[in-house]
C-alpha cells in the first residue's frame, strides 16, 4: 500500500454523523492532528483522548472504525508508533462493539495491515515488539502468519522473539508450539516464557519440561508483557490455564506448581505462589484443602504471615491446618493500635472464630477489621460469631461509651450482640442507652435480643423503643413492632418516611408491604408516591416503582394495580441500558402475583434472552403463565446457561427447583452434576471476600436439586 499523507481525505469524512462513546465523533480529527504535530504534550492528551473515546473501557464504536484508517496511517508514518500501535491492537482485539457490527473495527484494522507489516522490521525494538502484537489481533492469518514466521526467522531482540512468538501462537497456536526449541535452557527467559504459554494454548500435553520449564523461570514476574494484561501475573496465568482444562492431571499440574513455588526459599517466588494459590483457589474446588499446608508452611515471617491472611481467611474453617501462623500474631500487643495484629486476627476469626474470640475481647477499639470480619461472620445467611463471656463484657464497655465510637462500629457491635440473641441479654442496659446516639443500629438488635427474655428485660425494651418511636424513629418503631406487635408507631413512622419522598421511598415500602392488610393505611401514601416517580428510568426509580407495587399488592390484595405499576418499571427498563438488575427484581415480584400477574408474560419473554435476567423470569414464568404454555425444558437450559455463564447461578438454581423434575432431560441433568460436583467454581465473580463462599452455597443446592431430581419419589 502506497504510504500517503497519514491524514490525506481526513476532512471530506462526515465525523459528526459517527458516534464514540461521548456522543458525535466531531471532536476526531483534532485529535488525529495533534497525533502528527510538533507539540508533544498535545499528542499525549490526544491519545489519551482517544482511548477514552473510541477504545472506552474496551468497547468500541462506530467512529472508531473510521479513525482507525488513519491511526494506521499515522504509525507506519512514524508519529508516536508503538503507542498508536498499542491502541490499534487494542482496538482489533475487542469484542465489545458498540453501534457497530461485529468484527467491523477488526477488519478495518486488518485491511490496512499493507502500512502494518512493514513496522515489524522497524528499526526500533519497541516498535517491532508492538506490531507484533497488534497484527496478530487482526485475525488475518493469511498474512499476517507468515510475517511473523519471518519475523522470527530473523529476530534477535528476545523481549520481540518473546512477543512475536506470542502473536504467532494466537493466529495459530499449534505453529507456536511446535517452536520446541523455545523451550530450551539456552533460550533467554522471555522467549521461554512465551513459549510456555504457546503451549498451553496449543493444549499440548503438559510435561516434566514444560513444568521445569516454568519453575526454572520463577521469579517471573518481571517476565510480564505490558501488552497482555490477562497475563499480568505469568504463573498465576499459567496455573488459571492448567485448571481451565479441567483435567485431573493439569489440576496436579497446576497445584505442583503452586506447591513449589510456596516452598521455595526466595520470597519473591513464594509471593508469586500466594498470587498463583489465589487464583487457584478462586477458580477450583479442591484447591484450598489441597494447598492449605503450602500456604502454611509460605507464612515464614511477619510479612508473609500477612500476605497470606487475607486468603486464608476467604478459605474459612479449610484453612483452620493454618491457625497456628496466625495466633501469635493476633494475640500481639493488644492494648495498642497494630495494623498487622489486626488483619491477622481479622483472618483468624474466618478460620478459627472460638480462638478469635478472646483475642478480639482484648483487643476491642483497636482491632477494626477483625471486628468488621466477626460481626460479618460468616455472611448474613449464617449462624452468628460463636459467644464468648469476655467478649460479651468487651461489647458491654465499648458501647457504654458512646463518644469513643467511630465508623462502622456501632453496627458491628450491635450485629454481635444481635446474633447471639438472649444470651446478650446482660447488654440490654448498654443498648438501650445507645439507642438515642445510635438508632438504626442498636432497635433491632434490642428486639432479637429481646424476644427470648425474661419478662422484665422484654419489658424495658419495649419502654425504650416506645420513647424513641414516639420521636419517630423508624427502626425503633419496626423493633416494636417485631417485639410487641405495635402497629401504630410504625404506621405513623412508615408514612412519614414515605412521603418524605426520593430514596426514602423504597426504604419504607418494604416494611409498610411486610404489614399485609394491616397496613391499609398507608396506601394513600404509596399511591402518591407511585404516582410522583412515574415515568423515571434511572435505576433507583425503577426499583422504586416495583418496591411500591409490591407493596401495595401485599396490603390490598389488587393485581390491576400491580401489574400496571411492573408493565410500567418492564417498558420503561428498556430505555435504561444499566436495568438488567431492575428487571430482574421486577420480575421476582412478579413472581408473588402467581397466576394474577399473568398480563406480564409476554414482558417476561422478553427478557428471557439475558442470562443475568433468566432465572428470575424464568422464576416468574412458572409462577404467572398458562402452565400448559410453558416449555419448561427450554426455560431449565435458560436456568442452566445462567448458571454456567456466572450470571446468576444463585438465582437459577432457585429457577430449577420452581421448574421441577420434569424440565429436566438426561442432558440437563449432565449438567447440573458438574455444577454440583465439579472442580471448576461455579460462581467465579463478585465481592472477592464472598466468592467462594458463595460457590459452596450455590454448590450445596445444586446437589440437593441433584439429589430431588434423581430421586423425586422420595423427595
Amino acid at each position: 500500500m502506497e504510504l500517503a499523507h497519514p491524514l490525506d481525505g481526513l476532512e471530506a469524512r462526515p465525523w459528526q454523523s459517527f458516534s464514540h462513546a461521548y456522543g458525535s465523533a466531531e471532536d476526531l480529527p483534532d485529535l488525529l492532528r495533534a497525533l502528527v504535530g510538533t507539540d508533544a504534550g498535545a499528542a499525549d492528551e490526544a491519545l489519551s483522548e482517544l482511548y477514552g473515546s473510541v477504545l472506552h473501557q474496551g468497547t468500541v464504536y462506530a467512529a472508531s472504525a473510521e479513525a482507525a484508517p488513519f491511526l494506521a496511517a499515522i504509525a507506519a508514518a512514524g508519529h508516536h508508533t508503538a503507542d498508536v500501535l498499542t491502541l490499534l491492537g487494542a482496538m482489533a482485539e475487542s469484542e465489545d462493539e458498540h453501534g457497530v457490527a461485529p468484527g467491523t473495527v477488526r477488519a478495518v484494522v486488518a485491511d490496512r495491515l499493507p502500512l502494518l507489516l512493514p513496522l515489524l522490521a522497524a528499526p526500533e525494538p519497541d516498535v517491532r515488539r508492538t506490531a507484533a502484537w497488534a497484527v496478530s489481533h487482526t485475525r488475518a492469518t493469511a498474512s499476517a502468519l507468515p510475517a511473523l514466521r519471518g519475523r522470527w526467522a530473523k529476530e534477535p531482540e528476545p523481549a520481540v522473539r518473546a512477543e512475536v512468538l506470542a502473536g504467532i501462537a494466537r493466529l495459530d497456536p499449534q505453529v507456536a508450539a511446535a517452536a520446541a526449541t523455545a523451550l530450551e535452557p539456552s533460550q533467554p527467559a522471555e522467549v521461554r516464557m512465551a513459549a510456555v504459554f504457546a503451549h498451553l494454548d496449543a493444549d499440548a500435553p503438559w510435561t516434566e519440561t514444560t513444568h521445569t520449564t516454568m519453575l526454572s523461570l520463577l521469579p517471573a514476574d518481571d517476565l510480564r508483557s505490558d501488552l497482555d494484561h490477562e497475563r499480568g501475573e505469568p504463573l498465576a496465568a499459567v496455573v488459571e490455564a492448567l485448571l481451565g482444562r479441567d483435567r485431573r492431571p493439569e489440576r496436579e499440574a497446576a497445584f505442583a506448581l503452586v506447591d513449589a513455588a510456596l516452598h521455595d526459599v526466595r520470597a519473591d517466588v513464594r509471593a508469586e505462589g500466594l498470587w498463583a494459590a489465589d487464583r487457584a483457589c478462586t477458580l477450583s474446588r479442591s484447591a484450598p484443602s489441597r494447598l492449605v499446608q503450602s500456604l502454611r508452611a509460605a507464612a515464614v515471617d511477619e510479612r508473609s504471615v500477612i500476605d497470606t491472611a487475607s486468603l486464608l481467611a476467604r478459605l474459612g474453617r479449610v484453612a483452620e491446618p493454618a491457625a497456628d501462623v496466625l495466633a501469635p500474631l493476633a494475640a500481639r500487643n493488644p492494648h495498642q493500635d497494630d495494623d498487622h495484629a489486626d488483619r491477622a486476627l481479622a483472618a483468624l476469626v474466618r478460620v478459627a472464630p472460638a480462638q478469635a474470640a478472646p483475642l478480639l475481647a482484648a483487643g476491642l477499639g483497636r482491632r477494626p477489621r477483625a471486628l468488621g470480619a466477626a460481626a460479618g461472620f460468616p455472611s448474613p445467611a449464617h449462624p452468628a460469631f460463636p459467644y464468648d463471656d469476655d467478649l460479651l463484657d468487651a461489647v458491654r464497655d465499648r458501647l457504654a461509651r458512646p463518644g469513643a465510637l467511630s465508623g462502622n462500629e456501632p453496627w458491628q457491635l450491635t450485629h454481635l450482640l444481635a446474633g447471639w440473641g438472649a444470651d446478650a441479654a446482660p447488654a440490654l442496659p448498654e443498648l438501650c442507652a445507645a439507642l438515642r446516639h445510635h438508632p438504626s443500629q442498636a432497635a433491632g438488635a434490642i428486639a432479637r435480643v429481646a424476644a427470648d427474655c425474661g419478662p422484665g428485660e422484654r419489658a424495658r425494651a419495649v419502654t425504650s423503643l416506645r420513647a424513641a418511636a414516639a420521636r419517630g424513629v423508624l427502626p425503633a418503631a419496626q423493633a416494636l413492632y417485631d417485639l410487641d406487635g405495635e402497629l401504630a408507631p410504625l404506621l405513623h413512622c412508615l408514612e412519614q418516611e414515605l412521603r418524605r419522598g426520593a430514596g426514602h421511598v423504597r426504604d419504607a415500602a418494604g416494611p409498610a408491604g411486610a404489614l399485609g392488610p394491616r397496613g391499609a393505611a398507608l396506601v394513600p401514601a404509596l399511591r402518591e408516591a407511585l404516582g410522583a416517580a412515574a415515568g423515571g428510568t434511572t435505576t433507583p426509580a425503577l426499583d422504586t416503582d416495583t418496591a411500591l407495587a409490591e407493596a401495595l399488592w401485599r396490603i390490598t390484595g389488587d393485581a390491576d394495580e400491580a401489574v400496571a405499576a411492573l408493565d410500567s418499571v418492564f417498558a420503561r427498563a428498556e430505555r435504561n441500558a444499566w436495568s438488567r438488575w431492575s428487571v430482574v427484581r421486577a420480575a421476582r415480584t412478579t413472581t408473588l402475583l402467581g397466576p394474577a400477574g399473568r398480563p406480564l408474560t409476554p414482558r417476561l419473554e422478553a427478557a428471557l434472552d439475558d442470562p443475568a435476567q433468566a432465572p428470575a423470569v424464568v422464576t416468574a414464568l412458572t409462577a404467572v403463565a398458562e402452565p400448559a404454555s410453558l416449555d419448561r425444558v427450554a426455560l431449565a437450559a435458560a436456568a442452566l446457561r445462567s448458571a454456567e455463564s456466572d450470571a446468576d447461578p444463585a438465582g437459577a438454581c432457585a429457577a430449577l427447583e420452581a421448574l421441577g423434575a420434569a424440565a429436566m432431560t438426561d442432558d440437563h441433568l449432565r449438567r447440573l452434576a458438574a455444577l454440583a460436583d465439579g472442580d471448576a467454581r461455579v460462581v467465579r465473580s463478585g465481592i472477592e471476600d464472598r466468592i467462594i463462599e458463595q460457590d459452596e452455597a450455590v454448590r450445596e443446592h445444586a446437589r440437593a436439586l441433584l439429589r430431588a431430581f434423581s430421586h423425586p419419589a422420595t423427595a
